[in-house]
């Protein structure tokens, strides 16, 4: 089934404007302006009125050697007055109330993807209808915490794996300023992990999976998407519970098709499960509709 799916109740968060490979947002009370590689038409108002109301503009380091994914996004951000380098926002869903500290990092990224919140309201809307007493969820490629936030503040016990130690102590702040706790945390390459805990017969209620197109592990194990997704899944298929569990899949690779998203999980799980598949995006002013990655899901 391929849909389209948007954000819809995130106050905190805006796209004020698209094009001309940019983006301009608020976060909370502040503008920032940053690069977007999939915003190819015009921006709909002008470079004079993005430059008035952006707090801060992060400018790409066109000297870095693009022979890594890091490398390639590195610039720094331009700051106006009063902007400061770090800030909070919420994001609310039913009982849910999530708070997020915000960054202005080396490499354009702020700590959130905005878009992910309509995974998190699955992830929380699934989780309140599985009626066990323990629901444990694996969160892999986690980031800072977003989808691990929603599935503790539905009840469940959290395995979080990053494998960065930086991000991990961001994910711990969110955390903790959301009011939350029971998450435990993993400083380690996912597929290693995904691995032991299959060897120690180890079962999830929810397993989350955001990779990214390549990436590192702590000891420098070389993730590229294309090539350890089919593995990375056929492990989580041996640790999903086979029923009361759910499953979501996000990709940002932009080789990659909600088709493919499709075609994987079914060649993983069988044909009989029930996968949501489709973009990710966020509308801005204009109306247009700017694609931010694919996901592909399913509960049972």
């Amino acid at each position: 089934m391929i849909q389209i799916l948007s954000p819809g109740n995130f106050n905190d968060y805006e796209l004020i404007d698209s094009g001309g490979f940019e983006k301009l947002e608020r976060f909370g009370k502040y503008i920032i302006a940053r690069p977007e590689p999939q915003a190819v038409w015009d921006k709909n108002i002008s470079d004079k009125e993005w430059n008035s109301l952006a707090n801060a503009y992060f400018k790409k380091d066109k000297s870095a050697k693009a022979d890594s994914f890091e490398n390639a996004e590195r610039g720094e951000w331009i700051v106006k007055k009063g902007m400061p380098d770090q800030w909070f926002i919420n994001y609310r869903y039913k009982s849910m109330d999530l708070k997020f500290r915000l960054g202005l990092t080396a490499f354009k990224h702020v700590g959130i993807f905005p878009e992910q919140a309509v995974n998190w309201d699955f992830i929380y809307d699934k989780l309140q209808e599985i009626d066990t007493s323990e629901k444990n969820v694996l969160n892999l490629f986690a980031y800072t915490g977003g989808a691990s936030l929603a599935a503790n503040a539905a009840g469940a016990s959290v395995t979080h794996v990053d494998s960065v130690k930086q991000v991990i102590s961001w994910s711990r702040d969110n955390m903790e300023a959301s009011g939350l706790n029971n998450i435990r945390w993993i400083a380690e390459d996912a597929l290693k992990f995904a691995q032991r805990e299959v060897r120690r017969g180890n079962k999830y209620n929810g397993i989350i999976l955001d990779p990214p197109a390549y990436g590192r592990g702590p000891e420098g194990e070389k993730w590229i998407l294309e090539k350890s997704i089919n593995e990375l899944l056929k492990l989580c298929q041996q640790l999903l519970k086979t029923e009361n569990s759910f499953l979501v899949l996000n990709l940002y690779s932009m080789g990659f098709s909600p088709l493919i998203s499709e075609s994987l999980l079914k060649s993983t799980f069988g044909n009989k499960i029930n996968i949501e598949c489709g973009e990710l995006f966020i509308s801005d002013k204009a109306e247009r509709k700017l694609p931010l990655g694919i996901f592909a899901r399913f509960a049972q």
